[in-house]
């Protein structure tokens, strides 16, 4: 027996039906793709996790206080606008190299957000300054650290750049997917379409790129690369070629997916390739040995790398290729560095990586731990200054103290040492720093200029001699200005992750030209008040050193 339907009556729908507003005709739902579907009826979820997995935003970054980190709450009561302002000028890579590890270090911290900052603009403006400073990785790691359902347009961009970077490309899959409407431009409609790929929607995908590149929506090449990328995805039913015939410079999309994908860009476009492109070369496996050299290098310099990370990629060029090449005969000279049994033998080896009187930073950093490994003598003595400062730029300052009794006073290896000292009984006296002084050969006594500010921002100096050697060198420590009183502030406050952003936008440039002695003594002082002593010394030597 068949039962009539509950409270149907058996009766047909009377009068006409009513379709709420904006509903797309059966053609246009027919074009749709699934995901375009799902976000039309509100089916589109807006996170790639479950809510018992999701991530609370209350702390953000990578590095805890136990571990290495700056203390969590030092920037929770600070002003929001003050904040944001010296996040925002860490735009350009730091003069020092340790003022970039300080940086690197402040800015990866697990810190909690400023009251009245939305922690994903936070991690954000973190993010884009460490992408500003090549630290590509960090910056992926800490956008990473927040759940794609609470990014924001700032983080997203940030983010993208670091996928991009580290040849990533699928890192941005889950903002694309899950958070499509952050953005709405053709790089980010060619990343939708790989992550479309990536999905199982490879039809739909190649469809769009195709569409892109016929509607000329972004140039040629850049739709090539992702459609070569996402056909990584499916079935391998069409090859891409491409063209790269009429393409006249680089930009981060091209050279991050040409690595990704392993393709050879034309030697026009990389002959010279700028500071950006080496710095993501350095860490880029894609990359062989070879062309990672000469970017490791510049990474070296500016404090990407470590010491120890520059000699391992040394020493990988060393086992692959042994003496061929441009980098071989270095190569075998660091190794000789290490294996010689006689000092001398192993200090002529040093200078000859090191290559002239006047090395370049990155040599210094390359040989620190060979330095380190020579006797403190006088037979050595005369090379004590470079030495002194080889080992101070991997942070060997005990060893560099072992030529303390061997440096004359007031010579160059003199003037590293007082400043790397841990701590001093004594002022400096005015004689050796009227010595050193005296045998400046530098632009402008630059040395010495930064002698004086560096010793003053650490207390070492008599308060008459400060004042005497800032009048007779023109250096003017005194005068102030609005960032010079922020830092100090911050300093005196012992807030070491504000006055480690204030002290990096002092070091904006790309060399120690561009560093008064003026600005040096302010963020060795704020260093050095906010229980940085050590990183105070170290960007005071260096700037002796390099200066």
């Amino acid at each position: 027996m068949i039962q009539p339907i509950p409270g149907g009556g058996g009766s047909a729908p009377s009068g006409p039906v009513t379709l709420p507003p904006g509903l797309p005709s059966l053609e246009e739902l027919e074009r749709l793709d699934p995901a375009e579907l799902d976000e039309l009826l509100g089916l589109k979820p807006k996170y790639d996790m479950p809510p018992g997995a999701r991530r609370s935003m209350e702390q953000v970054g990578l590095l805890d206080a136990s571990e290495g980190g700056m203390p969590v709450g030092s920037v929770g009561r600070q002003p929001v606008s003050l904040v944001r302002a010296s996040l925002n000028g860490l735009k350009t890579p730091m003069i020092s190299r340790w003022g970039h590890i300080l940086v690197r270090r402040a800015l990866v911290s697990r810190l909690e957000t400023p009251a009245g900052m939305a922690p994903a603009e936070f991690a954000g403006l973190r993010a884009k300054a460490l992408n500003s400073m090549g630290e590509f990785e960090a910056a992926r790691g800490i956008a990473q650290d927040i759940d794609v359902g609470n990014w924001n347009k700032t983080l997203a961009d940030a983010a993208v750049n670091s996928f991009i970077a580290t040849g990533d490309i699928t890192g941005a899959c889950p903002a694309v997917r899950f958070r499509g409407a952050l953005r709405d431009d053709a790089q980010w409609r060619m990343l939708g379409s790989i992550c479309n790929a990536f999905a199982g929607e490879s039809a739909s995908a190649r469809s769009a790129l195709i569409r892109m590149r016929n509607q000329n929506t972004a140039p040629a090449i850049d739709v090539l690369l992702a459609q070569r990328y996402a056909g990584a995805a499916g079935r391998g039913r069409s090859a891409v070629n491409l063209e790269w015939q009429g393409v006249e410079e680089l930009n981060p999309w091209r050279y991050g997916l040409a690595l990704a994908l392993g393709a050879e860009i034309p030697g026009e476009l990389t002959d010279d390739l700028g500071t950006y492109y080496q710095r993501v070369a350095a860490r880029n496996p894609a990359l062989s040995v070879v062309d990672r050299m000469g970017p490791a290098e510049r990474a070296a310099r500016e404090g990407i790398f470590s010491s120890r990370a520059l000699i391992d990629l040394y020493g990988q060029f060393y086992a692959e290729n042994g003496n061929e090449g441009t980098w071989g005969p270095l190569a075998a000279q660091l190794r000789n560095a290490y294996i010689a049994t006689d000092p001398g033998e192993r200090l002529a080896a040093i200078k000859a990586v090191w290559g002239n009187e006047t090395p370049d930073y990155a040599r210094l950093v390359l040989t620190a731990y060979a330095a380190a490994r020579l006797p403190a003598s006088q037979e050595l003595a005369e090379d004590a200054g470079p030495l002194i400062a080889s080992m101070l730029a991997a942070g060997l300052d005990k060893d560099a103290l072992e030529w303390g009794e061997v440096v004359p006073e007031g010579s160059q290896g003199w003037a590293q040492l007082v400043l790397a000292q841990p701590s001093r009984s004594t002022p400096v006296g005015s004689g050796d720093v009227d010595a050193f002084i005296d045998d400046d050969t530098s632009s402008g006594q630059r040395k010495s200029a930064f002698l004086v500010a560096g010793l003053a921002g650490l207390g070492r100096l008599e308060n008459g001699a400060v004042n005497s050697y800032s009048q007779s060198l023109g250096l003017e420590l005194g005068r102030q200005t609005r960032w010079s009183r922020m830092v100090s502030r911050a300093g005196e406050l012992r807030n070491q992750p504000l006055v480690s952003f204030l002290v990096g936008v002092g070091m904006q440039g790309e060399g120690w030209d561009r560093m008064t002695p003026r600005h040096l003594f302010y963020i060795v002082r704020a260093l050095n008040n906010a229980g940085l002593a050590s990183e105070a010394r170290m960007i005071a030597a260096e700037a002796v050193a390099r200066g």
